[in-house]
């Protein structure tokens, strides 16, 4: 068992928090990224999508997990587990430390996650707290004018990375 950390980063221009819609823990929100099969190395050619609102019995004992599936190069089976409440907001502070955030922590046996893929379902405050939803961060980038604030907002430079958690 081995638990990874997403965490994300990116530069701020006038936004002072970027989090999913719901917050961290939200239960619609989806996770895109490949897995590396911890048997025989092998990336998943295409992304799997893991919520925390979606969840499956594990085959053997009384508990349940977000994902369980097979390995197409060997045939091993692996789970991915997410854990709620250890994730919070990327925030300008962290953001001009060039620090990243942690958004959610999973739980991965027999695999890895690997090269998340930013997509749909984000939220944004600027600084004038403005609220920007429903963002799309699949094209690398937001850009909007924050009309109590006077001011153009971005999120640009984004960057995602699995850590041991």
């Amino acid at each position: 068992m081995v638990n990874f950390a997403l965490k994300i980063g990116a530069d701020f221009e006038n936004i002072a928090s970027l989090q999913p819609q719901g917050g961290c823990d939200d239960p619609s929100f989806s996770y895109f990224f490949k897995l590396k099969c911890g048997s025989c190395n092998e990336v998943t050619q295409k992304e799997t999508c893991v919520s925390l609102g979606e969840t499956v019995p594990l085959p053997v004992g009384k508990g349940t997990t977000n994902l369980i599936q097979k390995c197409k190069f060997c045939g091993r089976e692996g789970t991915i587990t997410m854990f709620p409440g250890r994730g919070y907001p990327l925030t300008q502070r962290l953001s001009q430390a060039g620090h990243d955030s942690a958004l959610m922590v999973f739980d991965c046996r027999g695999y890895e996650p690997v090269d998340f893929v930013f997509g749909g379902g984000w939220k944004a405050e600027s600084l004038e707290g403005t609220i920007f939803e429903d963002i799309d961060l699949s094209g690398g980038e937001f850009v909007e004018y924050d009309e109590k604030g006077q001011c153009p907002v971005m999120i640009s430079n984004l960057r995602a990375i699995f850590k041991v958690w």
